[in-house]
């Protein structure tokens, strides 16, 4: 059976209030069976973020921002993708939750920090060391953030573990190339692990916008403009299947061989 996915590609505000309200607002007009939000829905300055805004802003898994969202995905039934500054301990990740029905099913603490083009995210959070793949409806879910999209041995290292569908939350800053750099780096890790790839990014004035579902052949399926929007779409397992058919990449790779090139 399909898998029914509504991707919302929003502005978040500098409220954490404001942006948990608005989450749950939109859960609640949702009819889909996953529901899949943009990277820094805890709140983002017009100045960017800073560590006194993510110190300020984190919370344990157990805060009101991840509980009150776990509340209203089992009082529907429903699943979600979202993101969240998550302290634990001395130290607050950028981290993107898989919540089902009331649980924690997935948790992604952001591996490759955004220090890039004049930023630095490493100021703001620890990295991760861990990957993250879950089980849904079928598919094997591996989850991502933003940055991560341009260091292609992170998908193919959930790929050797069977991922067939990455979720990306993002916040891809608008600028020179970037939007061409989107769609080469969205399609390509879809294709080189024939698999389902949604980036869900925010909307503008700051952000791209673009969110951009790709197939396992990189194809477009779906690709947002650059203001606020919420699309739905529905994957088919079966397709997938044939598409690795016809292109067994995962079986003609040589592993044995890459490992020694690094």
């Amino acid at each position: 059976m399909p898998l029914s996915i509504a991707c919302h590609q929003l502005s978040f505000s500098v409220s954490k209030e404001q942006n948990r309200r608005r989450i749950l607002q939109v859960l609640e007009g949702s009819q889909t069976q996953l529901d899949i939000f943009p990277e820094y829905a805890m709140g983002l300055p017009p100045s960017g973020l800073s560590k006194d805004f993510v110190e300020e802003n984190a919370e344990p898994l157990g805060g009101r921002f991840v509980t009150s969202i776990l509340e209203q995905t089992e009082q529907r039934g429903s699943s979600v993708v979202f993101t969240t500054f998550l302290r634990e301990d001395d130290a607050v990740y950028n981290a993107a939750v898989f919540a089902d029905q009331g649980r924690v099913r997935g948790l992604y603490r952001k591996i490759h920090l955004f220090d890039a083009y004049g930023y630095r995210e490493s100021e703001l959070f620890t990295a991760g060391d861990q990957l993250e793949l879950l089980d849904f409806r079928g598919f094997k879910v591996g989850l991502a953030v933003c940055f991560d999209l341009r260091f292609p041995e992170l998908f193919r290292s959930l790929a050797y573990r069977g991922a067939d569908l990455f979720i990306v939350p993002s916040a891809w800053y608008q600028g020179e190339h970037k939007l061409e750099q989107w769609r080469i780096l969205t399609r390509a890790r879809a294709h080189e692990n024939t698999a389902y790839l949604m980036a869900v990014d925010q909307a503008r004035p700051c952000f791209l916008g673009h969110s951009l579902v790709a197939s396992p052949l990189a194809e477009v399926i779906h690709e947002a403009g650059e203001d606020q929007v919420s699309f739905t779409l529905s994957l088919d397992r079966e397709q997938l299947e044939e598409d690795r058919k016809l292109l067994p990449i995962l079986q003609l790779a040589r592993p044995d061989l890459y490992r020694k090139l690094v």
